[in-house]
C-alpha cells in the first residue's frame, strides 16, 4: 500500500518535471535510472531514496525541500470552500491551462482573465 508522503513526493516531482517540459525519460536519463523507475516514484508505487531525491532535487533543480512543500494542507481537506484542488499545481488540467493561458497574448489574455472572473461569480 502506497503511503500518503510517498504520493505527495511523487506528485511534487511530477508536477516540477512537467513544468520545467522535461520528459520522465530525459529525468530518469539525468539521474542514472530507467523511466519505469520515474513513473513508479511519480505514483508513489515506489518510494524515493533520499540519495535517488537528492539526484532528482539536483536534475529539476530545486531544494529537495521542494519535494514536501504542500505536505501538512495535502493531509487536511483536499478542497476548499471554492472547490478547487489542493494541490492545484499537481493538477494536470490546472497546469495545461496555465501554459495555454500565458500564450495567448496579453491583452487579450486581460480579456480571457475578465470573462472567466465574471463567470466564476455567476456560477
Amino acid at each position: 500500500m502506497t503511503h500518503p508522503v510517498d504520493v505527495h513526493v511523487g506528485k511534487r516531482v511530477r508536477h516540477r518535471r512537467w513544468l520545467i517540459g522535461m520528459t520522465q525519460q530525459q529525468l530518469a536519463e539525468q539521474v542514472g535510472i530507467k523511466f519505469q523507475q520515474i513513473q513508479k516514484y511519480e505514483t508513489g508505487a515506489n518510494r524515493i531514496s533520499a540519495s535517488r531525491l537528492w539526484d532528482i532535487a539536483e536534475a529539476l533543480d530545486v531544494p529537495v525541500s521542494f519535494f514536501f512543500e504542500g505536505l501538512d494542507e495535502a493531509h487536511k481537506d483536499t478542497h476548499d470552500k471554492k472547490n478547487v484542488p489542493a494541490d492545484l499545481m499537481g493538477d494536470k488540467e490546472a497546469l495545461d491551462l496555465v501554459r495555454s493561458y500565458y500564450a495567448i497574448p496579453e491583452n487579450q489574455r486581460r480579456r480571457l482573465f475578465e470573462l472567466a472572473r465574471v463567470l466564476s461569480e455567476v456560477a
